[in-house]
């Protein structure tokens, strides 16, 4: 290759279209800053069809932030924005020039909005565009962190809006409604609520979104009695609720559930427990990770006919308990997981479930800290788990003849599956395969 060819800049010979498009990857500031380089880089950002804004990561103050961002979308010239993202923490920013600045993606077709700013209002534009497909809001008031949403007249929607991520503090339930009535093809939805602060209201609040497939909810501790609200999502597939369990939500009608995860960290009422898992009886996986002291032990559970792998992560002695309920009642598992449980004394169950004879194909426990009760359970899952095929352990850092020690004790324990492999990983390394 000759030394003129050697020194081609590759990268500047690209068409501008694709030049615009590799900078809509960059943060908006690296993006603009290639207009330094040369001529042939000089006007090449202002093709750029996304933007990306963080206040604390680039700017040193907010008069410098607002020039920038005012200059940037004045010079653009894209026809539509595929995304446009500002996260400020900063209350200096103010209200007049969030709203410009939505207000400007908007007249730029914007497919997907990432707003994160302390603002009291947000421009009527924003509910009323007909491009948006997704839009994530983590809005706070300066005073009284409340998200104010503008009036939205009747039969105004957003037709195309398909994701609706909402981070909002304090009553934010009316405003809430008017998002997701306004969003006829929604598909997506994930509500944060913070704060504790909730105003006495005793309305239901009830919600039919036939088209909803994801669904992800974390509610706050609420110190006073709040509204019930009841979600119909017949077809929602995904579901994930976390914070803390009260009687925030009723879910029903879960008949397409897929996979369910469920990360609370306290438990409120006993009986939510059971009437949680009424609601996702039909779920082909669950993920449990939840406070479970004081749950009912005389509440029956419901069957779950469907369920084919189960995860239970970091529970105490009633979580034991609650485990090997939910296997009795789930005949055609065949995957379970379970991660740091609480050291309690191992009592084994008077009956071992169907799934765990007949059906039960790979048990992994993560986090096994070579007690005896996780050897006692191991024990009881080798004695009795025909036709298991994988046992696998995720531990921390062990000497090799410590794996080696608990291989042998393995080993030497009755084994219904004449077929079962052992695995033993190191959360930084291969795997150790030793056949039982």
């Amino acid at each position: 290759m000759s030394s003129t060819n050697a020194n081609v800049d590759r990268l500047s010979l690209l068409p501008d279209v694709l030049l615009a498009h590799i900078l809509s990857l960059m943060p908006t500031k690296s993006a603009v800053g290639t207009s330094i380089l040369s001529k042939r880089w000089k006007s090449c950002w202002t093709l750029v069809h996304s933007f990306d804004f963080h206040y604390i990561d680039h700017i040193p103050d907010s008069d410098t932030f607002l020039s920038f961002v005012d200059r940037v979308l004045k010079l653009c010239k894209t026809s539509q924005v595929k995304l446009f993202r500002l996260h400020c923490s900063e209350s200096l920013i103010g209200n007049t020039n969030v709203p410009k600045w939505i207000n400007e993606a908007v007249k730029l077709n914007v497919c997907e909005l990432d707003i994160q700013v302390i603002i009291r209002e947000l421009p009527l534009s924003l509910f009323t565009c007909k491009t948006l497909t997704t839009l994530r809001l983590a809005i706070g008031g300066c005073d009284s962190d409340v998200l104010n949403v503008p009036s939205i007249p009747s039969g105004v929607t957003l037709p195309c809006l398909k994701t609706l991520d909402i981070h909002v503090f304090n009553e934010p339930f009316v405003n809430v409604c008017k998002l997701i009535y306004a969003c006829p093809i929604l598909e997506s939805l994930s509500l944060s609520l913070e704060k504790r602060r909730w105003r006495e209201d005793n309305q239901e609040y009830s919600f039919n979104i036939p088209t909803l497939k994801r669904f992800e909810l974390k509610t706050p501790r609420c110190t006073s009695s709040i509204s019930k609200v009841v979600l119909n999502v017949p077809n929602v597939e995904y579901l994930i609720l976390g914070g803390f369990l009260s009687s925030v939500f009723v879910m029903e009608d879960l008949m397409s559930l897929v996979e369910a995860t469920v990360l609370y960290s306290e438990v409120e009422y006993k009986h939510l427990v059971i009437e949680l898992l009424k609601g996702l009886s039909g779920v082909k996986s669950l993920s449990w990770s939840t406070s479970t002291f004081g749950v009912p032990l005389d509440f029956p559970l419901p069957k779950f006919p469907n369920l084919k792998r189960l995860e239970f992560k970091r529970f105490s002695c009633f979580g034991w308990f609650l485990m090997f309920e939910v296997l009795q009642q789930s005949c055609e598992l065949e995957h379970l997981c379970i991660e740091e449980p609480e050291e309690i004394c191992w009592k084994e169950p008077q009956s071992v479930p169907t799934c765990v004879l007949l059906k039960l194909r790979s048990m992994k426990f993560i986090s096994f800290k070579r007690r005896e009760c996780d050897i006692k359970f191991i024990e009881y899952l080798l004695a009795n788990a025909k036709v298991l095929k994988t046992l696998t352990i995720t531990s921390e850092i062990w000497p090799p003849v410590d794996e080696m020690r608990l291989c042998e004790q393995f080993m030497k324990f009755p084994s219904a599956s004449g077929c079962c492999e052992i695995q033993f990983v190191r959360k930084w390394s291969h795997f150790y395969n030793k056949l039982a």
